[in-house]
């Protein structure tokens, strides 16, 4: 896949370096496109965005991208979808992020062929809340999630409740328990959505590698259409 940095909400497309400063309102990313992105001119994407753990922000773009979809398609992984991957200052988190994060998909949309009833979001423990919480936030603007050792914080998941979810948690986890995402998959539940839940038994914090790396995720991930 081929990559690109960009940073948003400054002028959309533009290219950065690691030794500019960016705005207090704008984050930087990465984008991956399909090899054959340019081959049919009418062809739109699917998007994923990925949202990184607390470990992974700061000012080195590169950071970003060390686990997860974005590790996979630097090392050569081909994606049928556009990947974006924002990366968080050092002192923020996800949940403060979620109108910036926003505005950063109206950019790409905008800026590339994307598929606007195909867009989907994951992310990984402090990204796994940020998945759940964007969500919430805008729930209809997503096809599907697939948050990973995060959880909500004093906020209900009724707003998703027609979105589906695929969510995954290890039960030795000793930094996000378990039960963050086993109670939002109880509400969600009683409301009738349709989520799935992937325990993984004796892992701890790290449930994402084995989620990342497992194909079925992607192929639910693009099996979803957003609903009407």
């Amino acid at each position: 896949m081929r990559r690109s940095r960009h940073v948003t909400p400054a002028v959309r497309s533009s290219e950065v370096h690691d030794d500019e400063s960016t705005p207090a309102d704008a984050l930087r990313y990465l984008i991956h496109l399909p090899d054959d992105y340019d081959v049919d001119p009418g062809r739109r994407w699917p998007l994923v965005l990925f949202l990184h753990g607390a470990g992974e922000r700061g000012s080195d773009l590169d950071l970003a991208a060390v686990h997860g979809p974005p590790k996979l398609a630097d090392a050569g992984h081909e994606f049928p979808f556009i990947l974006v991957t924002p990366q968080c200052a050092a002192s923020s988190q996800w949940v403060a992020e979620l109108s910036t994060l926003s505005g950063l998909l109206d950019e790409v949309v905008a800026a590339h062929r994307v598929d606007p009833e195909r867009v989907s979001v994951t992310g990984l423990s402090m990204g796994g809340y940020g998945t759940w919480s964007l969500a919430v936030r805008y729930p209809d603007r997503f096809t599907a999630i697939a948050p990973i050792c995060g959880g909500l914080w004093l906020q209900s998941a009724a707003p998703i409740h027609r979105l589906p979810v695929w969510a995954f948690h290890g039960d030795a986890d000793d930094v996000v328990p378990i039960s963050a995402t086993e109670q939002i998959a109880t509400e969600l539940r009683s409301l009738g959505a349709d989520v799935r839940f992937t325990r993984y038994a004796g892992i701890g914090h790290d449930s994402w590698t084995e989620s990342y790396e497992n194909p079925e995720l992607y192929e639910w991930l693009l099996s979803h259409r957003r609903l009407p």
